[in-house]
């Protein structure tokens, strides 16, 4: 995939397929507004500040004081938007935040992907993305990616240019989060705390109820068969690539409104009726990208139910100042998850042990090729 100067990804066949700006439906805070969430932020980043780092941010007593203080104080606006995001998601299964406080001066971007010092250097931005997410589901991470942490960077790795990870810069095709794990999040945020040097970046999303309507009968029929394999993320199984998910459905649900987990990169099946249903969705979900180069302030939330996401790519310079994203999920009902969380944590416990044949975990099942 490659995207020129008039904003389109053009495909392995040479086809060019338009990005509408989602910046043209954002909801933009209001300067009072924002200053409003940043008296949030800091007023629960003073209550937790003898909190220590790392993963300490994985805390029931704050996701709750996040969640109170953003609904009794936070921008009725905001609160508004968001919780009719949660209910009713939107046509694109995502939805763009601009103007949101972040922190005065920030460190370098982080060069090996994690940002490992106090998480007070970076208050604001983690109150605020906290507070946000609190208010559409209950936050959780997953103990195989990224050491569990509860707020996690997204950036550019030197060596990781072209793997379809966070830590690339290549075209990261569009994609289900986490769609192989059996509690994976229902919503993801992005927030930018810096955009890429050259402003080429696209983070993209589509939703499936602009592409339903793109698909025939036959082609839904076969999506909602249990014919498919996702191959389990490098992030979890480190370099193994013979770990799968499976065999599950693409579209589950309603059949009017059917939710959606896809991965253009790691499905397979071996029904040559489902790899064709497959490309047929694939093209269906190109016409109607969305896409915005986040700048610093901007958070993207994505409906992972209703939408892929993706990203266009883009140079990293590796020099402290490369595109820094911080990430975030959540779910909508924490208590799933209650049997593979240590009490009051929010961290998904592993999934599959590293340098073992098996799956910890026997939802869903995995399979090895």
């Amino acid at each position: 995939m490659s995207v020129d100067q008039a904003a389109t990804v053009t495909d392995d066949e040479g086809r060019a397929w338009p990005i509408r700006e989602a910046g043209a439906s954002a909801l933009v805070l209001s300067e009072e507004d924002s200053e409003c969430l940043r008296a949030v932020a800091l007023g629960v980043a003073a209550r937790h500040a003898s909190r220590p780092s790392g993963l300490h941010l994985d805390d029931s007593d704050l996701m709750v004081d996040c969640k109170l203080r953003m609904l009794r104080d936070g921008p009725e606006s905001l609160v508004q938007a968001l919780t009719e995001f949660r209910y009713r998601s939107n046509p694109d299964g995502a939805l763009l935040l601009r103007n949101l406080p972040i922190d005065d001066a920030l460190p370098p971007t982080p060069e090996q992907g994690n940002f490992d010092g106090d998480w007070q250097r970076l208050k604001v931005a983690s109150m605020t993305q906290l507070a946000v997410m609190n208010i559409l589901g209950d936050v959780i991470s997953y103990a195989d990616e990224k050491a569990g942490r509860i707020i996690q960077d997204v950036v550019p790795v030197a060596g990781a240019e072209k793997r379809q990870e966070n830590t690339g810069s290549c075209f990261l095709e569009l994609h289900t989060e986490d769609g192989f794990h059996p509690q994976r999040p229902r919503f993801i945020s992005l927030l930018a705390l810096r955009p890429d040097h050259e402003r080429v970046a696209l983070t993209l999303a589509s939703g499936i109820r602009r592409s339903l309507a793109c698909l025939d009968g036959g082609t839904r029929e076969v999506l909602a068969r249990p014919i498919y394999r996702i191959r389990l993320s490098s992030s979890f199984v480190g370099d193994r690539e013979d770990v799968y998910a499976g065999p599950v459905p693409v579209l589950t649900g309603s059949l009017s409104d059917p939710d959606l987990c896809v991965d253009f990169h790691a499905m397979t099946s071996d029904d040559p009726e489902g790899r064709r249903a497959i490309d047929s969705l694939r093209r269906a979900i190109l016409t109607n990208l969305v896409g915005h180069v986040l700048a610093a302030g901007d958070l993207l939330i994505v409906d992972n139910d209703k939408a892929v996401h993706g990203r266009t790519g883009f140079t990293a310079r590796y020099d402290g100042q490369d595109r820094w994203l911080r990430r975030s999920f959540a779910v909508p009902d924490l208590r799933r998850s209650t049997a593979d969380r240590m009490p009051r944590s929010h961290v998904h416990r592993r999934i599959f042990t590293p340098g073992t044949d098996h799956a910890v975990h026997r939802r869903p099942m995995f399979s090895y090729e």
